[in-house]
């Protein structure tokens, strides 16, 4: 007998643990709905529909697992639009990629990588401007300050990331002849990834241009040692022969 009532308080134990389990559950779960719907009443015109919050979190409860499910949707369309923009690039098909890149960057505005490949795509298209339209000069100005602002997002996203550096870089000293400010972005690339061949050659060409050819020479000289190339270490020599020849006449 006993064992039997022993047994029954058991099951009306663990009945009142499952019970408050359930409510604390419950409790939360409508605290949630409750906290969003005061936050998108709170940024709505006149509250937003509808007119009251408990109606919003009574909506917000209804319809919950199609908002998580939209919610999905947006992400894995945001993706599709990523591959496409990718694969356009790849093929060099630069301003239907752009486009691409436009709608992967309504889904996921702070990717770091969207916004590179981004000026990657604007940089070509604007040293491909060569005038077959009367407004190619217009054209080729607004891709050229579309890839500076993408470069610029996406070192804003990720200071370490160091392709944005070297291709803003590349674009201040060789599209937009501005090396002073192409030069602590070079840098930066330079201590990030210090061997890199090509990150070298464009940081010693802003050097050059902005007549310290002194660092420059020093840059060509550690290009000659590092690379096993004979044509990159022929062009650093004669590089090197170049800014001499500026410098003392």
């Amino acid at each position: 007998m006993k064992k039997v009532r022993d047994t029954i308080i058991g099951i009306f134990v663990v009945g009142l643990i499952v019970a408050g389990v359930l409510w604390v559950y419950n409790n939360e779960r409508n605290k949630i709905h409750r906290d969003l719907a005061k936050r998108i009443s709170a940024l709505s015109p006149r509250g937003g529909p509808p007119n009251t919050i408990e109606g919003l979190r009574e909506a917000i409860a209804l319809y919950e697992t199609q908002i998580e499910r939209n919610v999905q949707e947006g992400v894995q369309t945001g993706t599709y639009w990523k591959i496409l923009a990718i694969r356009l690039a790849d093929r060099g098909m630069h301003r239907d990629a752009l486009e691409a890149f436009e709608r992967a960057i309504y889904y996921h505005s702070e990717d770091p990588t969207l916004f590179y490949l981004t000026g990657e795509s604007a940089s070509v298209v604007a040293a491909s401007t060569v005038g077959f339209s009367t407004n190619a000069g217009t054209e080729k100005e607004h891709y050229s300050r579309l890839a500076e602002t993408s470069y610029l997002r996406a070192i804003h996203l990720d200071s370490g990331y160091v392709k944005p550096l070297l291709g803003l870089g590349i674009l201040y000293t060789f599209e937009q002849n501005r090396p002073f400010e192409a030069i602590p972005h070079l840098e930066r690339y330079r201590e990030l990834s210090p061997n890199d061949i090509k990150g070298m050659f464009v940081l010693a060409r802003a050097y050059y241009m902005t007549e310290d050819f002194q660092r420059a020479i020093d840059l060509y000289d550690k290009i000659i040692s590092r690379s096993k190339d004979p044509k990159v270490k022929a062009e650093a020599q004669n590089n090197i022969a170049i800014c001499r020849n500026m410098m003392y006449g």
